[in-house]
């Protein structure tokens, strides 16, 4: 683990002072990497004393042996592709990478979820008049996603990845109604006005995003993904599985709720499929012939 995955990790165990000095990192480290101890403490307005205490806290000996990690940090992977994958890495090596670190952040995913949030979600979502799914750039794939996923509950639901469409339907939500605003970042500012909107006409606002952004300040309830994942830099890769898992565990949270009658609605729906498709037999016999 990096620097950088350190400093996200234990954000939460910080005194206040520290996290200034830790927000002021996570937000812009190639800054940060060319600065004084005092220009790092004038930033963060706190004392330089303070600084050297965070760095020892963070397991450094103090801010030049800070800095020395955070450049390292800085330097790991490829920019624009992957902070794991190396430029000169072959088939196998990048392969590697990408699962193993999509698992070990699947497992950071899973542990920052708290279980009462994820129950709340359920409820309101169980009770909604009409759900609602916004996203933009790669979180709009997991906002189209959940919307097939609950399409099929026999529920209101609907998928914008407009900013105009999702503003003049936060607009339109009212009273019973669920709005999902999907984000890693959480810091994107039409997003956020979107949330904002959607509380101020009364409907429950669930925010899919990272802990203390300015989206999750917005939300009625919100499932923090906190993946170690900087999508200023990198492709979004292993927070978007993530978002998609967690759209899966909201899905089966619905269904379970609904109880066994509901199911019953979910397998005509199925059956209604089945047309559309090659049996399993028959589309292995066609393979045959094909190879004759």
């Amino acid at each position: 683990m990096n620097i950088l995955e350190k400093i996200t990790n234990e954000l939460d165990m910080l005194s206040k002072s520290e996290r200034k000095v830790a927000e002021v990192i996570l937000a812009s480290p190639n800054t940060v990497i060319h600065m004084s101890i005092a220009a790092l403490a004038k930033q963060a307005n706190i004392s330089e004393p303070t600084v050297n205490r965070f760095c020892r806290r963070i397991d450094t000996k103090g801010y030049p042996d800070f800095k020395l990690h955070l450049a390292q940090s800085l330097a790991n992977g490829t920019p624009y592709v992957n902070r794991h994958v190396d430029e000169n890495d072959t088939a196998d090596e990048y392969t590697s990478k990408i699962f193993e670190s999509t698992m070990a952040n699947l497992e950071l995913a899973r542990k920052s979820l708290d279980p009462n949030d994820i129950n709340r979600s359920v409820d309101v979502l169980t009770q909604a008049n009409k759900i609602s799914f916004f996203g933009l750039g790669a979180s709009a794939i997991v906002a189209h996603d959940a919307q097939n996923k609950f399409f099929r509950f026999n529920v209101p639901v609907v998928y914008f990845d407009d900013i105009l469409m999702q503003r003049m339907s936060a607009i339109n939500s009212r009273q019973g109604d669920v709005v999902v605003v999907i984000s890693h970042t959480g810091r994107t500012k039409s997003l956020v006005e979107v949330a904002s909107l959607a509380k101020e006409n009364d409907a429950t606002v669930i925010g899919i995003t990272t802990t203390g952004t300015p989206l999750a300040k917005e939300c009625s309830i919100v499932l923090s993904v906190d993946v170690s994942e900087d999508t200023d830099l990198y492709m979004p890769m292993s927070s978007r599985i993530a978002q998609l898992a967690l759209i899966d565990v909201l899905a089966t949270g619905f269904t379970l709720r609904r109880g066994s009658k509901f199911r019953d609605n979910l397998k005509k729906v199925k059956d209604s499929l089945r047309s559309s498709r090659f049996r399993s037999e028959e589309r292995f016999s066609r393979n045959a012939e094909t190879d004759l």
